[in-house]
């Protein structure tokens, strides 16, 4: 059984199956966990299913390492990546591979960007956005696929303007997207060559926004990258190609993922969306959007590295033995959510780590939060009816998943003469 669970937690198949993964999940937090897994091709690692054991490794940041282990690879994986790069280390840096000090010196750079304050000013170019898309949506007569068509756009959209790329270059974002986060997904995946012909075709292209805003520098994120420097010097190429890359993939995501997901949790729990379209206060979709955050969990898993042994669950982990931290089930614990298997919109407290915990919390959260209650601002003033039009389906991806196709048929309110 220990070698069956140990293929299952790696197994990306097994993020596509929500029942499959809850079932997974549940019988460690309950059985195991803190849990050593030995999959086939992968190199061994602790599997940590605990909301609290998850905030007591994330708060103790100097002593579990991020730099070591990020991300699950199988072996024949790095073996690829070693062969391409000549070395362990991965062909991009960014912050999710970085430790302190070096990763507070790089999240500084563009953290005011990130924060409450600055986004403010954001406000009515997202809602102008947030209104495109559902026009789109109600332009399409009733029938749409809700993740394909409007979800991974809209915030994709948000985050090209930040960093200042054009509409143009859009496609481009999405395909390395979908091959950087649902490699082994059939629907996502090309070949070895082509997703490293990507890669170098993210580099070209990054190369020379680089120069360009060295040369021409703009009041947007592109910029403030470009001209980053640490003791006098620009930041180096690898770090900034990683810097870009985190926020054109990671930053539109995850919030497609929750925005999509949001929507088929409110489908299927029909007394939850009343609740709030009875109610559509800002409070009240704030309240969703965190229950959407914890219910949906895109974000999977990352990796720590102890520097030192340390006992968790009276299981000994020696120094330098990776651990697995599995957000998802942290936020489906159920000692620390009542009823957690449940969507409840106006859920009190709601403190989910869907955006991780301590000094590598998610540098977009305010944004990401700020995105989906517009958007659903929007959409709920507009929408009349909504429902299922076919079977709904899910990126199989063991690191960040969530819905790539949402079938949905809906009928929105007719606009005041």
């Amino acid at each position: 059984m220990s070698k069956e669970i140990s293929n299952a937690i790696v197994n990306h198949k097994t993020y596509a199956n929500e029942n499959k993964c809850d079932v997974l999940f549940a019988k460690l937090r309950k059985e195991a966990p803190v849990f050593w897994a030995e999959p086939d091709d992968y190199r061994p690692f602790w599997v940590v299913t605990k909301y609290a054991d998850l905030q007591e490794i994330e708060r103790q940041n100097d002593r579990f390492l991020s730099s070591t282990r990020s991300v699950l690879s199988s072996i024949t994986d790095e073996e690829k990546m070693r062969a391409l790069t000549g070395s362990d280390a991965p062909m991009v840096r960014a912050l999710v591979n970085m430790d302190d000090p070096e990763h507070r010196t790089y999240r500084d750079m563009t953290q005011t960007w990130f924060m409450p304050r600055n986004l403010k000013s954001l406000e009515s170019e997202v809602t102008a956005l947030a209104r495109e898309y559902v026009d789109r949506m109600e332009a399409m007569g009733g029938e749409c696929d809700f993740v394909n068509d409007i979800a991974i756009w809209y915030p994709l959209r948000v985050i090209m303007m930040i960093l200042g790329l054009p509409r143009e270059d859009e496609h481009l974002m999405m395909k390395l997207t979908q091959e950087t986060f649902g490699p082994k997904d059939p629907d996502m995946q090309g070949d070895d060559a082509m997703q490293f012909a990507t890669m170098m075709k993210f580099f070209e292209y990054f190369t020379a926004v680089t120069e360009d805003r060295r040369k021409n520098p703009r009041d947007d994120v592109a910029s403030t990258i470009a001209n980053a420097k640490i003791n006098g010097e620009y930041i180096n190429p690898i770090e900034a190609i990683g810097y870009y890359l985190i926020i054109a993939t990671a930053g539109h995501d995850t919030t497609s993922s929750t925005t999509a997901g949001g929507l088929l949790a409110l489908m299927e729990n029909p007394g939850e969306f009343a609740k709030l379209t009875a109610n559509p206060s800002s409070d009240m979709i704030q309240n969703a959007i965190e229950e959407m955050l914890r219910y949906v969990s895109p974000v999977k898993h990352f990796f720590r590295t102890p520097t030192e042994d340390y006992v968790l669950r009276g299981q000994k982990i020696k120094a330098g033995e990776s651990m697995m931290m599995c957000y998802a089930s942290a936020n489906r614990d159920e000692d620390a959510f009542q009823n957690p298997g449940a969507f409840i919109i106006d859920r009190a407290p709601n403190r989910h780590i869907a955006f991780g915990h301590g000094v590598h919390i998610c540098l977009g959260m305010h944004l990401a939060r700020m995105e989906m209650r517009i958007f659903y601002k929007e959409l709920l003033s507009r929408l009349e009816h909504i429902e299922l039009a076919g079977e709904p389906a899910w990126v199989e991806s063991s690191l960040v998943s969530g819905l790539k196709r949402l079938p949905v048929r809906y009928r929105m309110k007719r606009k005041a003469a």
